[in-house]
């Protein structure tokens, strides 16, 4: 596996976030928007790599599957190293706030200090496919409401990327969080991808305060329909398959 250091614009980025209201976000509202991570020429060559199936383990008809419309495709453990680099990066960042729902859950954390010794472990219990993604949405093509949940061991929040210009490249295909709430109807947020910038989400569920405590909130993601154009984004998940 690589670990490669992350590209300086996203060091820079990650660096100089508002770590804290960031988390206040993820808190809120189950996402978060993050600074920008990829430069344009990066987001172009990403989403260039589609075309090139050597790069990838598998590809997912999603209409097959009936998962929605689309395509999308596992990156090999050979990841290209922009894509390396972010995981590299992001993993101790969020590792913060992964122990932090834990607790207010009650829940075990265990997820170790570094991204090396997480995947390890994954690997030791069976799940040892590679989980980065890349997808590709043309006119008409969406994404069910779902989660990445690839085994019992799982990280709890997840990054998605934007790799092309909302309103220039593509419109519609809104990123979607949708929370069930107890005894009320579920809630939704729309998020539109800016090119380069992530997007941190929640893989399963939040932490949500009551009377009690905090109970756990399940979440779903999904994309909205494609009206125009081709949509790419780039998946970051930190357990594997």
């Amino acid at each position: 596996m690589h670990t490669a250091t992350a590209p300086t614009a996203a060091e820079r980025a990650l660096g100089t976030a508002d770590w804290s209201a960031l988390t206040v976000e993820l808190d809120s509202h189950g996402c978060a928007l993050t600074p920008r991570l990829l430069d344009p020429a990066q987001c172009r060559q990403l989403a260039a790599l589609y075309d090139r199936p050597e790069l990838f383990r598998s590809t997912v008809d999603m209409a097959r599957h009936r998962f929605g419309s689309g395509q999308y495709r596992y990156f090999t453990h050979d990841l290209p190293e922009p894509v390396a680099a972010l995981r590299e990066a992001l993993y101790p960042r969020l590792l913060t706030v992964a122990r932090a729902w834990a607790d207010r859950l009650g829940r075990p954390a265990p997820w170790p200090d570094t991204l090396a010794e997480w995947t390890a472990g994954c690997h030791a219990a069976g799940q040892d496919k590679s989980s980065q993604i890349l997808l590709r949405y043309g006119p008409g093509d969406w994404n069910a409401l779902h989660r990445d949940v690839f085994g019992d061991l799982v990280f709890p929040l997840q990054v998605v990327v934007g790799l092309d210009v909302h309103g220039t490249d593509y419109t519609g295909g809104e990123f979607l969080l949708v929370e069930q709430r107890p005894r009320a109807q579920s809630r939704g947020t729309a998020t539109v991808l800016p090119q380069g910038h992530g997007l941190v989400f929640t893989t399963r569920d939040r932490p949500v305060p009551s009377a009690r405590g905090h109970y756990a909130a399940p979440v779903r993601h999904g994309v909205s329909t494609v009206r125009s154009g081709r949509r790419h984004t780039l998946g970051l998940v930190f357990h594997d398959a």
